[in-house]
């Protein structure tokens, strides 16, 4: 096989036997996850689906083992291969890779996690998938990345250059005048095996309706860390094409399997027009959603409430103490008056068909005739200027 920037349709072991030896300088495979079902996922009125189902643990394993050995003959001496499982045949596919690769060539267990919606299950919520990253050999390409320093670093210090004294005691480097040197090279922390990155928000224009698509912002960290421009990133159960995709953004060649015809057109039809969808949780750090002041936070502490950091109507909720329905709770600020209090949380509110609403205003103490009504027809606006007013109130 002589051409690349394809996407071919059948099954990878095939495929991969028509590859050249030591020529893929990446190979990332996202295979089934013995799952035992069938994924199915629509968009657009397209259906997408592939079948996971074996008929044993064994099988699964060898299924993939064979494959795995096909990737180590095309991959480089300075090739890397990502192998991205979860919780269910992790420790069969560690096995599987250290039998075709070697255990001495097991690089990190990447840990990727997420926040996502509870599915109610009985148990710990499911929020991290696993990565295995091995290489063909002991010189293999890497790229070293570095993230920011963490709050509580002390940067000062980071920056003097350590030395150990004659006892083995760290101790501040000095040139022959007593001058402490100070280290110019320093560049972060280096990127570690613990990755925060987003699951695909429902409504991302990245999204193709594909069952596990995976982020670009996902592949773009793993294609950046083992290859350069021009290098050749292979994806043996290409899916919804992300490796591609993200390959022919970042400027690699690429080359993709699939099985079905339907996940190759899809494929094939992002490759026309790439779409990243950036993710603010990176690029701000999750304390750029923190919104509330210290102030009103203390306040919704006292009364045991849920604080809400982005909505401007709905400070928290009260869900304690029986109660059937979360209530939804606005703390009216020194700068507002009443009436923009009370209309910014009936505007919050009135998608969602709260029974009952709290408004904690100061200005009732000053005057209370103004209080005297605060029942709109589907809602009851229960108003307190003391939180101590809530332990009284019946729901």
């Amino acid at each position: 096989m002589k051409n690349y920037n394809e996407v071919l349709q059948g099954d990878c072991l095939e495929n991969l036997k028509l590859l050249d030896s030591n020529v893929v300088d990446l190979i990332y495979l996202d295979p089934p996850f013995f799952t035992q079902k069938t994924h199915k996922l629509s968009k657009e009125n397209e259906e997408y689906s592939f079948e996971d189902k074996w008929d044993s643990i064994i099988q699964y394993k060898d299924y993939i083992k064979e494959r795995l050995a096909e990737c180590k003959r095309v991959l480089k001496d300075s090739g890397s291969i990502f192998l991205h499982c979860d919780k269910t045949a992790s420790h069969y596919l560690r096995v599987a890779l250290d039998e075709v690769f070697g255990y001495e060539l097991f690089q990190s267990e990447i840990i990727w996690t997420y926040r996502r919606w509870s599915n109610g299950k009985k148990g710990l919520l499911n929020s991290h998938q696993i990565i295995f990253f091995y290489t063909k050999t002991k010189d293999f390409k890497f790229n070293q990345k570095y993230q920011d320093y963490s709050p509580s670093t002390n940067l000062d210090q980071i920056f003097q250059d350590r030395e150990r004294d004659d006892n083995g005691k760290s101790v501040y480097k000095k040139d022959k005048n007593g001058n402490i040197i100070f280290n110019q090279n320093k560049k972060g922390v280096p990127l570690g095996d613990v990755w925060d990155i987003p699951y695909l928000n429902p409504k991302a224009k990245e999204r193709v309706g594909y069952p596990t698509q995976k982020p670009i912002l996902l592949l773009e960290r793993i294609i950046e860390l083992t290859t350069d421009p021009n290098d050749l990133v292979l994806d043996p159960f290409c899916g919804s094409g992300t490796t591609l995709v993200t390959s022919k953004i970042l400027n690699r060649k690429f080359l993709g399997f699939d099985i079905s015809q339907n996940a190759v057109d899809l494929t094939k039809k992002r490759l026309q027009n790439p779409i990243k969808t950036e993710s603010n949780l990176l690029e701000k750090g999750r304390d750029s959603y923190v919104n509330q002041s210290p102030k009103i936070l203390e306040l919704l502490n006292q009364i045991q409430a849920m604080p809400v950091q982005r909505n401007k109507g709905i400070d928290g909720f009260l869900t304690n103490n029986g109660i059937v329905q979360p209530i939804p709770i606005k703390i009216q600020r020194d700068e507002e008056g009443f009436e923009e209090a009370k209309m910014a949380l009936l505007n919050a509110s009135k998608n969602n068909n709260y029974r009952t609403m709290i408004l904690f205003s100061l200005d009732k103490k000053t005057n209370n005739s103004l209080f005297e009504t605060n029942t709109t027809p589907d809602n009851d606006i229960v108003v307190i200027s003391d939180l101590n007013e809530i332990k009284n109130l019946k729901f």
